[in-house]
């Protein structure tokens, strides 16, 4: 593991080539996960429950209407995490020229969840998540995927395999095969918004 480059043009070098910072005991270094968990787009299920509480509209869903916001939230998350500030601001850079995204969900004028990541061509690499609310950052998830299907994107990143992800549909390939797929999606004239 290298230390990294945080600048924008760092970082989007970095994701071009299927790797990516984390804090790991206060350095910040690559990771580039063999296998590699991503989400099949064509494929994702939605589990019944969550399809109704969708459809129900609980929540609003913005973009980057508080993409700071969700940094943040994702970094405090209770069970720990590897976002330190130094990664934080990297990835403001990278929203500020337009190149990461939030995708919030909100209720009553309050940001209850959501989840933000870096777009480049038609990929799209899921970065964190979190909720206050129970099925916010579901929702979320959601929304992101429609999203990527009606834009045209190939590949929905989300690094490490869990079993929250698992449940949706997220499969997990070898990097050889990842890294073909990723060099196609970058290439594609996508835009996430």
């Amino acid at each position: 593991m290298a230390k990294l480059d945080l600048s924008p043009e760092g970082l989007l070098t970095a994701y071009a080539n299927g790797v990516f910072p984390m804090d790991y005991n206060g350095e910040i270094v690559w990771f580039a996960p063999d296998p590699r968990a991503i989400i099949e787009l064509d494929a994702f299920h939605i589990p019944a429950t969550l399809r109704r509480t969708y459809a129900q509209q609980r929540f609003q869903v913005h973009i980057n209407r508080e993409f700071e916001a969700v940094v943040r939230a994702c970094a405090d998350r209770p069970d720990g995490t590897w976002i330190s500030q130094e990664i934080s601001a990297a990835y403001v850079r990278l929203y500020a020229l337009g190149f990461a995204y939030s995708v919030e969900a909100w209720r009553d004028d309050r940001l209850v969840g959501g989840l933000y990541g870096v777009s480049i061509g038609g990929a799209f690499f899921g970065e964190s998540m979190f909720h206050q609310e129970r099925d916010a950052s579901k929702i979320a998830l959601v929304y992101l995927v429609e999203r990527l299907r009606q834009r045209g994107f190939a590949l929905l990143d989300i690094q490490f395999m869990t079993a929250h992800l698992e449940r949706f549909g997220a499969v997990e390939i070898p990097r050889r095969i990842y890294l073909r797929r990723l060099h196609q999606a970058t290439k594609l004239p996508c835009r996430f918004i």
